[in-house]
């Protein structure tokens, strides 16, 4: 009965889920619908909204496209290529390669979302060329469900930010919060360890589970590094090129930098650092910097989704938390809405489900708890249920409903050489399983 439930889904989502530009399309028509209709928004207030929002994550795409290509090209170096190749060796069947693919990426977004995605993509594939009759559809999406994991982990926005003392976070939280939520309360507390030891234990089962009678295996051209070559030695400024010398003088002072960081903030992998750790790794491993610039070249064909589809998802963003001189933003009255139908008991699985939901549309935490929590924490406090669940509760809404958000999976994409529908279908069921838990220990723990 599962594998019917699991063909039956991924048979759907290839025939009926549309490319990912058509989808965030599709997204667009209804945010702007739902602007005139709900948010009481004119054809010109709403078509400003959208307007302005198109450029407001031309940083964040930057970031995106270099996450994408600096782990990328890290992956690739012979160093680290034989590393997880040697790696994925050790797993002898697809059953056993999709639970380590899926563990290894739980484990990476736990500490870190960015970090998470380029190693389970990576890793996917390592075990696709090592792992025969390994289906690769699937391999690529147990990398991607690790990534539900992210805002109940170390580098969760939500829970970062409740930790951080200021005026922004009175203001976030609508008052409700004045000092601090140290991380002892927020990621460490019962209910969300509770939540994360389930996804830890329940994914790799849900996703072995649906390994198919007929494996989808993998394209060779996709899984194939090739090594960029390196000049010829034949002229001084090709022997500059290939001098190592300047690669590790470049490291060094990067070590410098990165020391200097970690001494004055400790173990804060903001995404910045994130990338800094791919690019300097990634030039030692190649070890010159001619070496480095020609696999960037390569990696760099990765980016196109990125590229054109942020500034689209940006204008959503626009649409969905533009408010209009004395009214209210779309995501606002959307979460209106499911406050005015919440008791004190069900007000927390209320505020997941409706995070859920915003997170379609505003695939951004930081975005997303900007809109919710202004709104949302003041009526938990009206009903009994303290600041920190219901803070809790959009974070996880947030990561949940990226198993149906193509925004996410995009650089993990770019680099298997796949598209949304191949893996859709089986994220589908990782949305269905983790939504009854988080909904369960919402209800029953908190």
């Amino acid at each position: 009965m599962f594998r019917l439930l699991t063909e039956l889904s991924v048979k759907l989502v290839k025939q009926y889920l549309p490319s990912p530009f058509v989808f965030c399309t599709l997204l667009t028509t209804i945010a702007y619908l739902a602007a005139l209709l709900l948010a009481g928004q004119s054809p010109l207030e709403a078509a400003g909204f959208w307007g302005n929002g198109l450029w407001s994550l031309l940083g964040f795409s930057m970031q995106m496209a270099l996450i994408l290509v600096t782990g990328h090209v890290l992956a690739k170096a012979p160093l680290v290529s034989r590393f997880l190749d040697r790696l994925a060796a050790k797993v002898r069947s697809p059953r056993m390669a999709v639970a380590a693919v899926t563990v290894v990426s739980l484990i990476g977004c736990w500490l870190n979302w960015g970090f998470g995605l380029i190693v389970g993509a990576v890793f996917a594939k390592s075990l696709a060329r090592q792992v025969k009759g390994a289906d690769y559809p699937l391999l690529v999406a147990s990398a991607y469900s690790g990534f539900l994991i992210w805002h109940g982990g170390l580098s969760g926005s939500i829970p970062l930010a409740l930790a951080t003392e200021g005026a922004d976070l009175i203001k976030i939280s609508g008052g409700t919060i004045q000092t601090g939520i140290p991380v002892a309360e927020t990621l460490f507390s019962p209910f969300n360890l509770v939540i994360v030891l389930g996804l830890f234990v329940g994914l790799p089962l849900l996703n072995m589970a649906m390994l198919p009678k007929h494996p989808v295996i993998a394209d060779p051209a996709k899984l194939n590094e090739p090594q960029p070559e390196l000049p010829d030695k034949e002229t001084p400024a090709q022997k500059i090129d290939d001098s190592r010398w300047l690669a590790l003088l470049l490291v060094a002072m990067a070590a410098v930098y990165l020391y200097a960081h970690f001494s004055r903030q400790g173990f804060n992998l903001g995404l910045n650092i994130v990338i800094a750790l791919f690019l300097f790794a990634g030039i030692l491993a190649h070890g010159t910097l001619e070496r480095y610039a020609r696999g960037v070249e390569d990696s760099a064909r990765g980016i196109a989704g990125i590229v054109l589809l942020f500034p689209f998802y940006g204008g959503i963003m626009g649409l969905m938390m533009g408010t209009p001189e004395g009214g209210t933003s779309l995501a606002a009255s959307l979460t209106q809405t499911f406050i005015n139908i919440s008791s004190t008991e069900s007000f927390p699985v209320l505020a997941f489900l409706s995070a859920g939901l915003v997170n379609v549309f505003v695939p951004s935490g930081g975005g997303q708890w900007a809109v919710q929590g202004p709104v949302m924490l003041p009526a938990g406090v009206e009903l009994g249920v303290s600041p920190t669940v219901s803070a809790m509760a959009i974070a996880w809404g947030d990561a949940w409903t990226n198993m149906i958000q193509p925004f996410w999976a995009l650089p993990l994409l770019g680099i298997v050489g796949l598209d949304a529908r191949a893996i859709m279908g089986y994220c589908l069921m990782a949305l269905l399983y983790s939504g009854v838990l988080i909904s369960l220990v919402f209800w029953l723990l908190v």
